[in-house]
Parts: C-alpha cells; structure tokens; sequence
C-alpha cells in the first residue's frame, strides 16, 4: 500500500463515517420531531423509508451515468450534498409553512450525496492496489459503524449538556466533516474499477442468476440492519422505559459498536472462516435477536436482543459485496450500484414496515420488532440457495 492510496483509503473512510450521520442523525431526532412540530409516528416512519428510496434513486442513476461523469466529480458532489443537507435539516423546518416538509427536503438533498458515497466508497478502494481486498472491504464498512457511535455518543454528550432544544446547532456541526473531506476527494488518486468499456452493464448483470441472489440477500440485509437501528433509540425509550440518554446510548450506539466489532473481527480474521457459514449463522442468530426484541419477556432481553443484533447483520453487506466482487469480476460500478440499491431497497422497506406495524398496534414498537422478524428468516434462506448455486457452478 503506497502513501498516495493510503490517502485515497483515508478519504474513503471519512466518506463513510459521512454517510454514518446522514443515516443515524435524523433518527437520534425521532422523537424531538414528533414533540416539537406534533409529526405522527406514521410520519417520522416515513423519514427514513424517504431516505432509503431517495438513495435507491442515486443508486439508478450511478449504474448507468457514473462512469460517464467520472468517480471524482461524483464523490465530491457526495460530500457537497451532504452538509448541504444537514444545514438544510437545521433551517428549512422552520423555514417553510410545513416542517414536516422542510424534514424531508434537507433528507432528500443528504440521501443523494449519502448515495453517492454508498455506490462509490467501495469500488474506489477495491481499485486500489491492496493486498487482501475482503479484509480492506470489511475495515471499510466498519467506519460506518464507528461513525455511527461517534455520531450518538457526541449528539447524547451535546444534547445532555444543552438540551435537545439546541439540535439545529449540531445539525450545522455536523456539516463540517464532509465539508472538509471534499478537499480530501479532489486530491487524492482515484483508479478505474474496470478498464473503460469492459465492465458489464446492466443488461448482463441481470442475466446472471447468481447476482439474483445476491440481490435478494442485499435486501434482507438492508432491511434486518436497518429496521433495528432506525427504531433502536425510539424502542429503548418507548417499549423498554429508558430515559432518552439511556436510549440513545444503549440502543442505536451499541448496536454499532456491535456491528462495528464484527466487521473488524472478519476483518482481521476472515481468512481462516467460511464467509458463507459465517453468514447463515449471523442471520440465524438476527432472528434470535428480533425475536427477543419483541417477545422478550424483560427489558434487559429485549435490550440484549437490540445490541446483539447488531453483531449480526454486521457482515451482510460487506459479506455480499465481497462474494458478488469474486464471482463476478467484471461487474464493474453498475454491480455495485445494483447492489447498493437493493440494500437501500430494504433499508427503505424494514424501517417503513415497523413504524407502520408499530402504529397500527397502538404505538406498540415491540409489535413492529416482531413484523420485524420475517426479513432475517429470508436473509437465512438466501444464503442457501447462494450456497447451493455455488456448489452447481463448481460441479460444473
């Protein structure tokens, strides 16, 4: 690894840790907004599924026009949107007639630059000369998690010693980290994935049953991840009784911790595992954890279903992306961009179902949990049939 890439790698990482505040911030803020501008639950569910689509949408765009753009153009543009977004998120509520309106607006405007740093962050460090790529995709992937924890370990400390009232100023404050890494993106190197017209585009990629599974298993991870982080703050205040300091902390921050700590381990030791066992196991023990989350019979199970969980999902997306690079060498940014979008397809789809769930059941979140559940069991029987198509294609 020469100094320059060592740069690029940096850039990336703060790139994730930037898309760590696009995704977690909002939610820290669920229930302020709900309090403050009489949003109803049904509403604020729908904060993050508007997030999610939005990133889908980018995710489109990406397979088919990044190359054209050029990497660097659009993972500046990435960090540009982001802090745009996030002042937005501090201004335009109060700004225009409808806060509710404003919410969405600033969320729509981060979720694109968010987007951009999802499709891009990863081929850009998997075209990078570096020596076991699974393990530098997976270090990767865990910035997010740890950008996660500093994003609600800080925002917890701001709120404690300022009040919830002062959550503008942190919006702003938060700004600054991609705003800075703009410089860092025009400046470091940037490789091509692909050599330019060999990549396979679209057309080809959903010709490949094995990308299919793939898609599906995206999915599943996305939704299992990100139904129990969008809800862990609002869960652990609301259905177990924590105070909101508690909440934020024991919920959302530990299960990125926990998340963050699993990525790190497969990072360090991946080479010596089944990534596929591995991954059967990690969903079988998510449905352990939903299940917990919502039938469990004590605050404290209910909180150990919440973190552990988050060990759980932790090598899904990192776990695909890395099976999807192998086996298909030539997908080039349109592969990534696919499977970034089916992510983001679960990511939008999981958190949306339990606040739906969760407010038809009379603001029951443990009723949401439950609902919750049905998307580890189809990640599990995803990665079966990924297995069972590996072994047909190695027969052959």
């Amino acid at each position: 690894m020469t100094p320059k890439y060592k740069r690029t790698l940096t850039a990336c990482y703060f790139g994730f840790i930037t898309q760590a505040i696009s995704a977690n911030f909002a939610p820290l803020l669920f229930l302020i907004l709900h309090k403050e501008y009489a949003i109803s639950l049904g509403k604020i569910a729908s904060i993050p599924t508007a997030f999610f689509l939005t990133q889908l949408l980018v995710d489109l765009f990406c397979a088919k026009f990044v190359d054209k753009i050029g990497y660097r153009r659009c993972i500046v543009a990435s960090e540009v949107l982001s802090a745009a977004g996030l002042i937005g998120l501090a201004v335009l509520p109060e700004g225009l007639p409808d806060p509710y309106t404003g919410i969405i607006i600033s969320v729509i405007i981060y979720a694109i630059g968010s987007g951009l740093i999802e499709v891009l962050g990863s081929p850009i460090v998997e075209a990078c000369p570096f020596e076991n790529k699974d393990s530098v995709m997976s270090l990767l992937h865990s910035f997010y998690c740890w950008g996660s924890v500093g994003v609600i370990l800080v925002s917890t400390c701001f709120f404690m010693l300022f009040g919830t009232r002062h959550w503008r100023i942190l919006a702003c404050l938060w700004a600054l980290l991609p705003l800075y890494n703009i410089y860092n993106f025009m400046t470091c190197p940037i490789e091509r994935l692909t050599e330019e017209g060999k990549g396979l585009g679209i057309g080809k990629l959903l010709k490949i049953p094995m990308f299919w599974a793939s898609i599906i298993l995206m999915v599943c991870a996305g939704a299992s991840e990100l139904s129990m982080a969008q809800w862990a703050s609002a869960y652990v205040e609301s259905a177990l009784g924590f105070s909101k300091s508690i909440g934020d902390i024991a919920g959302p921050c530990l299960f990125a911790v926990a998340m963050g700590i699993c990525r790190v381990f497969y990072g360090k030791y991946g080479e010596k595992l089944d990534l596929m066992k591995f991954m059967i196991g990690s969903g079988a023990l998510c449905l352990v954890c939903y299940l917990l989350a919502a039938l469990g019979g004590s605050p404290v199970l209910g909180l150990i279903g919440c973190i552990v969980c988050g060990f759980s999902v932790g090598i899904m997306w990192p776990g695909t992306i890395s099976i999807s690079s192998k086996r298909i060498p030539l997908g080039g940014t349109a592969m990534f961009a696919l499977l970034a979008m089916a992510g983001d397809m679960g990511g939008a789809v999981g958190p949306g179902i339990v606040g739906i769930v969760t407010q038809s059941s009379g603001d029951d979140l443990k009723a949401g949990m439950l609902a919750g559940s049905i998307f580890p069991v189809v990640l599990v029987l995803s990665i079966c049939v990924l297995k069972v198509m590996e072994k047909k294609k190695n027969k052959c």
